[in-house]
């Protein structure tokens, strides 16, 4: 299990399904802050369709293609951050996530995906991380722009959200990248390694 702590107050932790409760009561308590960018929220309306999406990111992990993590301050969930499955042909990943309005505007995610993506190139031994967000979407493309994360472009109606199509900005960093930019911010990736995967 994936554990690490961001600060006095914020860790993340793999999800496991004791969460779904938590999990559903976080979401359903942020439907309508959620649902304006992301589209699975009227699909999600049970605790049921939490620990289907919690069964489904341990597969994720038992395969070795990556994890989604709890977000917890002060040890309740507030969100969640984690990978889309490794694609280990081409040593490539995504990150995605989403946090609870309360929590929004703290830098939370920042830190949190700081983390996950010196993970994936000092961890996984990845070369490439992709983070995508809806063009309209500012507070979640802050992220990688905060990051150091290059824009490379906008993918047209990326994604079916309800009644409309999104266009999608894609953001992405190659590991040499980041050496880099870490370098200048002084941020030191997580001691712990596993043991180097096969594709």
């Amino acid at each position: 299990m994936f554990e690490r702590r961001i600060d006095d107050a914020v860790r993340l932790r793999t999800l496991r399904e004791e969460d779904a409760e938590e999990l559903f009561q976080v979401v359903d308590s942020n439907r309508a802050h959620l649902r304006q960018w992301l589209p699975w929220l009227d699909a999600n309306t049970t605790p049921n369709d939490s620990v289907a999406f919690i069964q489904a990111t341990l597969r994720q992990e038992a395969a070795n293609q990556g994890f989604t993590c709890a977000i917890l301050l002060q040890g309740h969930i507030i969100g969640v951050v984690g990978y889309h499955p490794i694609r280990w042909s081409n040593r490539s990943v995504e990150i995605e996530y989403w946090l609870a309005r309360a929590a929004v505007g703290r830098g939370i995610m920042t830190q949190c995906c700081r983390l996950l993506v010196s993970y994936a190139f000092d961890g996984y031994g990845l070369n490439r991380v992709q983070i995508p967000a809806a063009v309209g979407n500012g507070r979640s493309r802050a992220i990688p722009e905060r990051l150091g994360f290059k824009l490379e472009g906008t993918i047209r109606d990326a994604e079916w959200l309800y009644d409309h199509f999104v266009d999608h900005a894609l953001y992405a960093m190659l590991k040499r990248g980041w050496v880099g930019e870490q370098q200048g911010g002084g941020y030191s990736p997580p001691a712990a390694r596993p043991s180097k995967p096969t594709p």
